[in-house]
């Protein structure tokens, strides 16, 4: 899977919120409805998310430094995981404490052409973004479902804008639903009550946003068709006849590092154990571009040490660390 950091979808998102949250804001200031500031103050958030990502994008693309020799890939998912907790405390909870001040206080809608208005012209905004994020996604996305592809993509920016979009026009359905049923009854607790809804929307969404990008965080291995792909480009049959064990860790949506103990035979020369790592690394780079770090040992390949199963204990993890 490509990992495109998708900037027309960013770029849209940003530029419909940022239209829609003037208008919100404007109906709230005509209607007093507490959904309308909800959702004024959600695209706002939305808006300083966008921002973030196009940030993050920017800022991890400078060269790598003595500091930091591998560069600044990962930076990116740090300002996504940026965006979940503005989206948690900005929109979500700003959004709940409005919908319990709404229900204890209620007043009625007034001026209901405003909000039901604006909340149209949102709905209509928010999915031309969500179809240019979709759009962009369907290109990278193959045969994956959308919960897969939101989960297996190494880039952040893409499963934030379609989060961000679906959960807006979901919230934008409850805002209107809760301004139509208080005027229906004239009764603005329901103001109040779609206002809460949003709130929850807005945290679940943040939440498994958060969960994602932790994982990425973390350091996540390359995804199954890569690895075969590099196991296949590993081996020659002749020079390198198997891979005794290899680790992956994704240094950024666009960079891999790939290490593996390589398997050589006992007769060779230092020359050709040397010559077939480089043809090795070429192979690999040719089958997997973004695998630009490699570091390959080679040894020679023991049926008993096998025997014993994967050695953990060369990962930071393994067994040996669990006793301490």
């Amino acid at each position: 899977m490509s990992a495109s950091g998708g900037t027309k979808a960013i770029v849209a998102a940003l530029g419909a919120n940022l239209a829609i949250a003037v208008a919100k804001f404007v109906a709230f200031a005509f209607s007093g409805s507490s959904s309308m500031l909800a959702e004024g103050v959600h695209s706002l958030a939305d808006s300083g998310n966008q921002f973030l990502l196009l940030l993050g994008g920017k800022r991890a693309r400078r060269a790598a430094t003595p500091q930091h020799p591998f560069g600044y890939g990962r930076e990116r998912y740090v300002y996504a995981f940026l965006v979940s907790i503005v989206l948690f405390s900005v929109g979500g909870m700003f959004a709940l404490y409005e919908g319990y001040e709404k229900i204890k206080h209620p007043h009625a809608v007034a001026h209901w052409y405003w909000p039901v208005g604006v909340l149209v012209f949102a709905i209509i905004a928010e999915g031309i973004s969500f179809r240019t994020a979709i759009k962009e996604s369907n290109t990278l996305r193959g045969t994956l479902s959308w919960k897969e592809f939101i989960r297996r993509a190494k880039a952040p920016e893409l499963p934030v804008v379609l989060l961000e979009d679906f959960g807006a026009l979901i919230g934008l359905v409850l805002a209107l639903g809760g301004v139509g049923l208080a005027l229906l009854t004239g009764d603005g607790v329901w103001d109040g009550v779609g206002t809460l809804c949003i709130g929850v929307l807005l945290i679940v969404i943040a939440l498994v946003l958060a969960a994602e990008t932790k994982s990425l965080l973390l350091g996540e291995a390359a995804g199954p068709e890569q690895l075969t792909r590099i196991e296949s480009a590993l081996v020659d049959g002749d020079s390198v006849p198997r891979v005794i064990h290899m680790r992956t860790l994704h240094l950024g949506p666009e960079e891999l590092l790939v290490a593996a103990k390589i398997a050589v035979r006992h007769d060779d020369t230092a020359a050709r154990i040397a010559a077939a790592i480089d043809a090795a690394e070429a192979r690999i780079r040719q089958a997997v571009p973004i695998a630009r770090v490699i570091y390959l040992e080679p040894d020679i390949y023991s049926e008993a040490e096998a025997a014993k199963g994967p050695d953990r204990e060369a990962t930071p993890g393994g067994p040996g660390s669990d006793a301490h």
